[in-house]
């Protein structure tokens, strides 16, 4: 039977040959094997399935044309091999998280020989990196800054330490950077441009400090902005009030100060969660009712420890 016609496979209508396998959410159990018949694969989607703690086979470096490679939540362990860092055609990357939730055997994946700098300097076409919770214990290559057509790199709790490079977040296609749950992980937020195209910027739970630029403002797509238990400080900018898309703010344990009213986030229609706990700041509440606030929507809510004095009216219902 010709496999082009089973489910999650097609083939080059030419040539005949598999360029795309999408076996996730397959009940895969096991370990992986491969024949010739699958070297000129492009798209290879094994996700959410479970090879038992198995290691990543060295030998998906003989796919040379694959530009896909998602291995994510399939229960794989151990180093990551160096030979990925041949698949320089690449745009997607997603290896994590990769564990199983329910057992608690230990068995994540490690890069660390090769590292994180070693794996991504040859893959130039990268558009998402995803590697949330494999253990780096590593700095950020500031060489990731150099890869424009970068959209999406999430490298949230991998034992990320040292200064973050600014450069990053200045990436002209740059939609999601989340590296929260690195302690270690120091840096500030750079000056943000017109024209960025920003829409998830997760800091939570590292070292970033310094204060949040008034141009964050500029964010225009940004929906989603944690940035709680870090060391930030200062006065929150009102220009948060201009990010008209954001859906969640998280700025919780910091020590900003100042006033903030707290109308500066309820005129923002599509907010859905607003978390200010922990900080130095008074909140002022205008007791008028006011024309450019919204009804009260929100699903999560934090204003404790921000000198309240009275809740905001528009909330009562």
């Amino acid at each position: 039977m010709d496999c082009c016609f089973w489910e999650g496979i097609w083939c080059d209508q030419d040539t005949g040959h598999v360029i795309d396998l999408n076996l996730s959410s397959s009940c895969l159990l096991g370990f992986i094997t491969f024949n010739s018949s699958l070297f000129h694969l492009q798209h290879l989607n094994l996700a959410f399935n479970d090879f038992n703690y198995s290691n990543i086979p060295s030998a998906f470096a003989n796919l040379t044309s694959l530009t896909y490679l998602n291995l994510s939540n399939s229960v794989f362990s151990g180093q990551i091999p160096f030979e990925l860092s041949r698949l320089t055609s690449l745009s997607t990357l997603d290896l994590a998280p990769n564990y199983d939730l329910f057992s608690s055997r230990k068995g994540w994946l490690e890069l660390k020989r090769p590292n994180l700098r070693s794996l991504v300097e040859n893959l130039t076409s990268l558009e998402y990196l995803h590697l949330t919770n494999i253990d780096m214990n590593s700095r950020i290559p500031s060489t990731l800054a150099n890869i424009s057509s970068l959209r999406s790199i999430r490298l949230g709790g991998c034992g990320l330490f040292g200064e973050f490079p600014k450069a990053i977040l200045q990436l002209p296609k740059l939609q999601v950077l989340a590296v929260s749950h690195n302690l270690g992980l120091a840096g500030n937020l750079p000056e943000f441009q017109f024209n960025n195209q920003l829409m998830i910027l997760k800091v939570h739970y590292t070292s970033f400090s310094g204060k949040l630029p008034a141009s964050i403002g500029m964010l225009s797509s940004l929906e989603v902005l944690t940035a709680g238990n870090c060391n930030f400080l200062g006065l929150l900018p009102s220009s948060l009030g201009n990010l008209t898309k954001l859906q969640s703010l998280t700025l919780d344990n910091n020590s900003f100060t100042g006033i903030v009213e707290i109308d500066t986030f309820l005129k923002l229609k599509y907010l859905k969660g607003l978390v200010l706990s922990q900080n130095n700041f008074s909140l002022l509440i205008n007791t008028k009712k006011s024309t450019n606030t919204t009804t009260a929507k929100f699903e999560n809510l934090g204003l404790d420890s921000c000198s309240l004095k009275e809740f905001p009216s528009s909330l009562h219902n």
